[in-house]
């Protein structure tokens, strides 16, 4: 498996009511490493075919994030057959590794021009199965 990571740092921007990230910040950025992971893994001609939607989020929070606090947000690819992909994404505060969120999204792949799901080739799984520990 393929893991991709980033840091995020919590801006006041990120915040709900309660000084915490707010769960709809979360959810963008879950999307957000989705995309960025596709698109700096997948070729420019495999990215030119194809688009991802979401088709179900399954969002597990276990602990807050405030002001400041360092997110390192990692992903990974875990199952995919036909037309659906599996991918995970976990988030933890980089300073003490405590579990912030897991979350477990089905993605459909669509062709780009009719916008119909297409199966996932042995090609693109292959782009996410490099092992890079």
């Amino acid at each position: 498996m393929e893991l991709f990571e980033k840091s995020i740092t919590v801006s006041e921007d990120d915040l709900d009511d309660l000084n915490h990230v707010n769960n709809v910040r979360y959810v963008q950025w879950i999307q957000d490493i989705s995309k960025e992971h596709w698109q700096s893994t997948a070729p420019r001609e495999m990215q030119d075919g194809a688009v991802w939607v979401v088709m179900n989020h399954n969002i597990s929070y276990k602990s807050a994030a405030v002001l400041g606090d360092v997110i390192s947000v990692r992903t990974h690819i875990d199952d995919s057959r036909g037309a659906t992909s599996i991918r995970i994404v976990e988030m933890h505060n980089a300073k003490t590794n405590l579990l912030l969120l897991r979350s477990k999204t089905e993605w459909c792949l669509l062709n780009k021009e009719t916008l119909k799901p297409m199966r996932i080739s042995d090609e693109i799984k292959s782009v996410f199965s490099k092992d890079t520990r």
